[in-house]
């Protein structure tokens, strides 16, 4: 019974926090949603941030093992050599992708996530922050292995701009709808586009960039000096 409540109160505050925003949904809202009393949330969780903590936790440290587990199955099987960057696109991107089209919670956790990435609160970053910790450390080195000719700053722009891809793709389609008439009933066809998408980005050509001179701190005249 503990365990249910518990799990109700987490679906309850995911569901509430992809809806109004983290800071916008009270812990009375939560309750009510969950049909659960405020004793119930200090029982299993003490606080709001130890709620959202756990919130994030129960399905973000899943998703990221998951990665971890498909970069280590390609590296195993490149035996060195450095992997194609579409393999490592599928093993980041890839498994968030079809954890969005997972009707079982993913999906909604998928939109907490991405509203997250847009409107991150200090508390929120931090704690993101230590979570991908380990996993942004191997895919970086993997990607600056798989690709030696893209410099490192600007590789980081280009994982910055997939990132914000992917909020947006599992965000949902309303706005894309302004656009026309869409069919968003098959996530295997979000899968195919967004993943070439990426792939694309990631291999566009490096940008001309025209870098700033410094500007040069005007000197004083001297004064003269007296005959």
């Amino acid at each position: 019974m503990e365990t249910d409540t518990r799990i109700r109160i987490l679906d309850a505050a995911e569901r509430l926090f992809v809806m109004h925003g983290l800071d916008a949904t009270t812990l009375r809202m939560i309750t009510a949603e969950a049909q659960a009393n405020l004793a119930a949330v200090n029982y299993h969780f003490g606080s709001k941030e130890a709620l959202t903590e756990a919130v994030f936790r129960r399905r973000l440290t899943w998703l990221n093992e998951q990665r971890i587990a498909a970069l280590s199955a390609f590296e195993a099987e490149a035996k060195g050599q450095p992997l194609k960057p579409r393999q490592i696109v599928e093993a980041f991107f890839g498994v968030a992708i079809r954890m969005a089209a997972d009707h079982n919670g993913g999906q909604t956790f998928m939109r907490l996530l991405g509203r997250t990435y847009t409107e991150p609160t200090e508390f929120v970053r931090k704690f993101l922050a230590e979570e991908y910790a380990e996993v942004i450390a191997r895919f970086k080195a993997a990607f600056f292995k798989a690709l030696p000719d893209v410099p490192q700053e600007e590789f980081l722009w280009r994982f910055h701009f997939m990132m914000g891809a992917l909020s947006y793709a599992i965000s949902g389609t309303e706005a894309l709808r302004l656009l026309g008439p869409i069919d968003d009933s098959d996530p295997e066809a979000l899968y195919a586009r967004l993943m070439s998408f990426l792939i694309g980005g990631l291999r566009a050509p490096l940008p001309d960039l025209v870098v700033k001179p410094v500007a040069k701190t005007a000197r004083k005249p001297r004064a003269k000096r007296a005959a």
